[in-house]
């Protein structure tokens, strides 16, 4: 008898080729170094290739660079990074307390270290999401490289002739002399396959964007590393410390964290009071409660939204410092993070709040919050699995030197997050019922204390239902996509924090019962991009003052939760 079995749909392939990668990068990781243009590294660049993820645009045309691409992943990686043909993976490992300059990249909390021309160290103390996401960003960069290898030099193994002027550019950019920029695009329009359009448009981003190099100086030392690979010698290196590989995986920065928090509640006598641990971003909550009343007088009829946007503008920055120190004189203190989880605490003592002069869109019951006295505990975004690490060691009973076992009175845990949406544009709102998780058979259904009805009434976008937590935002391709917004799942987005969230709360409230059982979840999430519209991709720029709305609506109905 013969069975028929159906051939693999291209959404099979894309999820296979995801498996391919992280088992690859695993296995690297534990081996300690590998070269990315070797062996081990053409298997993660060819399962990129198949991947082809959206936010990486055009990877897999061998002849254009992507520009788009290209900016969004320099912005994650260190300032100089394209100049180094060793870099090193590291933990925290006393690099901090060196006279090394600490290069932090413009989107991403890491601190890394230029120790000499050709090497690079790289701190990663946010986990395994933290190596994925990293090590799938360099591959993109060697594999643009090979591209503008290949347009540099010819047949015969020559230089072309846009490379020796790429050269004397660059050149002339060191020893600080004028050249032309058009004739600079011209030629750098040949090394990227790309329009003279799209190569001057590509420059004016990187320009206006800041934080990394010139978009000159990137594609020549992209390209130089790549021709002078050719050398064995001269071959590129990725390293992981040992002490790296030994720490992942055993919460020792998020236990440090969460101690250093539980720390500071138990010594200003707040430990014992309902806790609600809100993660988001910082400034939402504390311009919510706080800009209002610094604000208002001067702008008659402001609403908190309104407020939000006029603070987001660099110009008023004196404002927003206003703001702040009118908070830590009213109920705000901020714990910095020293335990290097890059992750910020704010903690408001309600009892100091000037609620009567608060904007009347916080519906504050004063009696109930003189009754129960609660603190509000705002952590800033974890990163894909570091989510659990943190959360997980948060709710564990405390233990002072004191020898008691002090539980975390916790009342409720609201997560406002961004994410991408599936069916909607930058700014809407995902309300999620259940968090799916990417490559198991893990699912977390959530009893949302959120639900749509509760934003119905702003003229904003909602979806409900059922949100997928990624292994990595940088690897999903539209088949991927496609597939859990068309089948059964009837997804609405995609997050990396959610279900790592949920797995820490479950395992708290239901196993170690460190927490009540009845702690209130509300889950939340504003619209940062839609990788099925190539326009709105995080390739293809920042979410700016279209998320003002959606963040701030999310943030007042999360503390009007709270309050009444």
């Amino acid at each position: 008898m013969q069975i028929n079995i159906k051939q693999r749909t291209k959404a099979q392939e894309s999820r296979a080729a995801i498996e391919r990668l992280y088992i690859i990068m695993r296995h690297l990781f534990i081996r300690g170094s590998y070269k990315p243009m070797g062996v081990s590294g053409s298997s993660i660049i060819r399962s990129l290739l198949t991947l082809n993820p959206e936010i990486y645009g055009s990877i897999a045309d061998e002849e254009k660079v992507e520009i788009d691409g290209l900016l969004y992943v320099v912005d994650r990686l260190p300032q100089g990074i394209e100049e180094c043909r060793q870099i090193n993976l590291i933990s925290r490992e006393g690099y901090e307390n060196s006279h090394f300059k600490v290069i932090i990249p413009a989107k991403r909390r890491r601190n890394c270290y230029r120790v000499d021309a050709d090497q690079m160290f790289i701190e990663l103390t946010r986990g395994r999401s933290d190596i994925y996401d990293i090590l799938t960003h360099l591959t993109f960069i060697f594999i643009e490289g090979e591209k503008i290898k290949k347009h540099a030099i010819d047949h015969k193994g020559r230089k072309t002739l846009a490379w020796e002027k790429l050269e004397e550019i660059i050149n002339k950019e060191n020893n600080k002399i004028s050249y032309s920029k058009e004739q600079g695009f011209a030629h750098l329009s040949v090394l990227l396959g790309r329009t003279y359009e799209e190569t001057e448009l590509g420059f004016i981003k990187f320009e206006k964007q800041g934080g990394h190099n010139s978009l000159f100086h990137i594609v020549y030392w992209l390209g130089k590393l790549a021709i002078e690979e050719t050398s064995a010698e001269l071959a590129r290196e990725i390293t992981f410390s040992a002490t790296l590989r030994e720490r992942i995986g055993h919460h020792t920065y998020g236990e440090l964290w969460a101690t250093n928090i539980k720390k500071f509640l138990y010594e200003n006598k707040l430990i014992h009071r309902p806790l609600h641990i809100i993660s988001a971003n910082l400034h939402s909550f504390m311009n919510s409660i706080y800009a209002y009343p610094v604000l208002a007088s001067s702008k008659k009829g402001s609403t908190i939204e309104q407020l939000a946007e006029h603070l987001s503008d660099r110009q008023n920055e004196q404002e927003q410092k206003k703001v702040i120190d009118f908070a830590i004189n009213n109920g705000l203190s901020e714990i910095e993070d020293t335990s290097g989880t890059s992750i910020t605490v704010q903690v408001i003592d309600t009892l100091r709040l000037p609620i009567e002069k608060l904007s009347p869109e916080l519906n504050i019951d004063h009696q109930k919050i003189l009754k129960d006295k609660p603190v509000l505990l705002i952590m800033d975004y974890a990163f894909g699995e570091q989510a659990y690490e943190t959360m997980d060691e948060l709710l564990k009973n405390y233990e002072p030197e004191t020898g008691e076992v002090i539980p975390i009175n916790v009342h409720s845990i609201s997560i406002m997050g961004k994410a991408g949406i599936l069916n909607g544009v930058k700014g809407d709102i995902m309300v999620p019922t259940a968090h799916v998780f990417e490559g198991t058979a893990d699912n977390y259904p959530i009893e949302n204390d959120l639900k749509k009805e509760d934003f119905q009434q702003l003229g904003i976008h909602i979806e409900e239902g059922t949100m997928v937590s990624v292994l990595g935002t940088s690897l999903q391709n539209v088949d991927v996509l496609q597939y859990f917004l068309k089948s059964s799942w009837k997804a609405i987005g995609l997050e990396m924090e959610g279900a790592h969230y949920q797995k820490a709360i479950q395992s708290a409230s239901k196993i170690r019962r460190s927490i009540r059982e009845d702690v209130k979840l509300r889950y939340a999430y504003y619209a940062s991009d839609n990788p099925l519209l190539t326009s709105n991709t995080l390739a293809s720029g920042s979410l700016g003052l279209e998320g003002v709305k959606s963040t701030y609506a999310i943030s007042v109905k999360i503390l009007n939760k709270i309050f009444c």
